[in-house]
């Protein structure tokens, strides 16, 4: 079935040719960062992993002041600036030997790569509406991981024939896949409202005050850093189960990070599309997703206590594994991200989609030292906690459900949808929801950020 015309976004296909583009660039580092930044910055690894870790931490707290960035200025312009930073970030890279000059490009590029993705989603905000963000987010997040996979094979084909230079043409090669992703923004345009629409300033306000005060947006924020967690398990606490607990080949391990991918790029947009013609409410699909991923790691903890000695069932084990943990990651993905974008108030959605952001950077910085403390314990102890959080994650979900706007939670066609308002959400279980009015938020004081938004 094609998309209705009133549904259909002018330069559509900019924003997933955008995400393909970053994808290879990313996707020609991820795999190596170690070993790529020990190359470039002829760096120990230790001090590499060290400044890797500090810096990431440290980009976090820049995701406030891109929330506010994006609702005073656009996302597509932020994209263009973040963009520009990751180009001259991994251009210096090379010639950043000394450990100073290395923390400080590492820093700055960390900062605008936690802040890309906030971005990111608040521009498929701005150009699309009702069911074409679902679309778009799909389309977006497929076509993003088939450029991590082309990414991957590119640099180990460069690094295969130009040796420890490869490293720097791949560094360099990184920094031009930004520009010409950055480009490719170009065609974008916001969408016209439907209806009448109140300008919406874009002002500080009332900024994260709104935020910590929408109760059912936090629920949907911290059932997203559980969910996070399912995430990072695959790269991860999947190798070292493989190789730790089951003493399994570890080149199951790489096997089973392809197929993901693979099964991400080909079968995202078709996953999305069914779902959508399901007519099913995003909370609960994103539910599903989760409980896809608790049935993925129980299924990992009855095989951690059987431990399989033939490489055979073994892998023919992991490959089922693997295909319902991506079944879940499939219709978890755009659901969960488009839940946000929709609950978001247009007047700040950048700051809302900034701390949604945050429970991605937390739980990437948290799962490597939890997975690997839980299995020291017990090889089977990180995946039961994380079949536990699934389930929480499922059920907050359901719980917020009736708290969140009805055009957040369940697809509309975009000739349906009318431009609220900004609400405030408190999550009270009143009938009555509390508004407030655009002009009041461009009257409200000036509030700092708290600092619980930067943790």
């Amino acid at each position: 079935m094609g998309t209705p015309k009133s549904e259909r976004i002018p330069g559509a296909w900019a924003l997933p040719l955008n995400a393909a583009v970053n994808g290879v660039g990313t996707g020609m580092y991820v795999p190596f960062t170690l070993v790529f930044f020990h190359a470039v910055t002829g760096l120990s690894f230790t001090l590499v992993g060290a400044v890797l870790t500090a810096t990431g931490l440290a980009g976090i707290a820049v995701l406030p002041l891109a929330g506010t960035t994006v609702d005073r200025y656009g996302a597509k312009r932020v994209l263009y600036v973040l963009s520009g930073v990751r180009v001259a970030g991994f251009a210096l890279y090379p010639f950043a030997h000394s450990l100073p000059a290395f923390a400080a490009v590492a820093l700055v590029t960390a900062a605008a790569d936690r802040a890309f993705p906030a971005a990111q989603q608040a521009l498929i905000g701005e150009v699309a509406r009702g069911t074409g963000r679902d679309r778009l987010q799909a389309s977006t997040r497929a076509l993003q991981n088939a450029g991590n996979g082309a990414g991957a094979l590119l640099a180990t084909l460069v690094i295969s024939l130009a040796g420890s230079a490869g490293y720097t043409y791949a560094a360099w090669g990184n920094a031009l896949s930004f520009a010409l992703a950055a480009l490719l923004l170009r065609p974008l345009r916001p969408a016209p409202a439907a209806g009448e629409e109140t300008p919406v300033p874009h002002r500080a306000g009332a900024g994260y005050r709104l935020v910590l005060a929408d109760r059912s947006f936090l629920v949907v924020t911290g059932a997203n850093f559980l969910n996070a967690l399912s995430y990072s398990a695959l790269s991860v606490l999947f190798p070292l189960f493989m190789v730790e607990w089951l003493h399994g080949p570890s080149v199951l391990t790489g096997t089973a990070f392809t197929l993901n991918t693979v099964l991400c790029a080909v079968a995202g947009v078709g996953v999305g599309a069914r779902v959508r013609r399901a007519g099913a409410r995003r909370t609960r699909a994103a539910a599903l997703g989760g409980a896809l991923f608790a049935a993925a790691f129980a299924a990992l903890i009855v095989l951690g206590t059987v431990r399989p000695t033939s490489d055979t069932v073994l892998g023919g084990a992991m490959v089922a594994v693997v295909l319902v943990y991506t079944l879940g990651e499939l219709i978890h993905s755009p659901a969960a991200q488009v839940l946000a974008v929709e609950a978001a108030p247009e007047a700040v959605r950048g700051r809302y989609l900034a701390a949604y952001q945050m429970s991605w950077s937390l739980a990437k910085a948290v799962a490597p030292s939890l997975f690997t403390s839980l299995l020291a314990l017990d090889g089977r102890a990180p995946w039961a906690v994380l079949v536990l959080t699934s389930a929480v994650a499922a059920a907050l979900l359901i719980r917020a459900e009736r708290h969140l706007p009805a055009e957040a939670v369940r697809p509309r066609p975009a000739e349906a949808v009318r431009v609220p308002t900004p609400v405030v959400r408190t999550g009270a279980p009143t009938p009555a929801r509390a508004t407030v009015p655009v002009q009041a938020l461009a009257s409200a004081p000036v509030v700092a950020e708290p600092e619980g938004i930067r943790s």
